[in-house]
């Protein structure tokens, strides 16, 4: 999974940031994307696609790549947006918003040298970039940023679930479960629900 960065790396780049999403699907609650910047010499045992993983090994993984990583930001788009530019162009957002704060944290007048996307690419930033297909699982830092963005994005879930009892948020982290139609059914929505991803309900 270093051979990505290694090659680039060999390539004379030195800042390079693995971005990820992770909440396109839900029907409640925001998008989350990650954008980790790891030193060459980072080597830590079970970084994969946090879809792979445990929850468990999840939360461990995240304190080890925040503690390691040489940067690491987060950028949200929360409901509203989401029902304003829709999904994609939030999730787009999202990124954008990680990689600003990637570069604040870097310092002044600091740039990312490179940039590597899972799966898409956003144009409007102006940094050498690539997008590769199941980058969580072939490049270890988008799996790293997988691993931030999911981890914030579920424990922000766990959250909205005790201000929005009842829509089951604690296990279902917003996705179109049973527990979470019944809740709907029986409450109606609540404020962090999309409203464009209900328009049929």
């Amino acid at each position: 999974m270093k051979k990505p960065e290694a090659e680039l790396h060999f390539r004379g780049y030195e800042l390079i940031a693995g971005v990820d999403e992770v909440g396109r699907g839900p029907l409640a609650g925001p998008v989350v994307a990650a954008a980790v910047v790891l030193p060459e010499d980072f080597d830590v045992l079970g970084i994969d696609d946090s879809k792979k993983l445990s929850e468990k090994k999840r939360e461990e993984l995240f304190d080890v790549i925040r503690d390691g990583a040489i940067a690491w930001g987060i950028g949200m788009a929360d409901h509203q947006i989401i029902d304003e530019i829709n999904i994609l162009q939030a999730t787009k957002l999202a990124m954008r918003r990680a990689i600003e704060e990637v570069e604040r944290k870097l310092g002044q007048k600091v740039h990312l040298d490179y940039i590597l996307f899972d799966a898409m690419e956003i144009g409007e930033i102006d940094r050498p970039q690539q997008a590769i297909i199941k980058g969580d699982s072939k490049v270890l830092a988008i799996a790293a940023a997988s691993i931030i963005a999911k981890v914030t994005r579920d424990r922000m879930m766990v959250e909205y679930a005790e201000k929005y009892p009842g829509y089951a948020f604690e296990k279902n982290k917003g996705y179109g479960t049973k527990a979470h139609y019944e809740g709907i059914a029986r409450q109606g929505i609540c404020p962090i629900h999309r409203r464009t991803f209900l328009k049929n309900l």
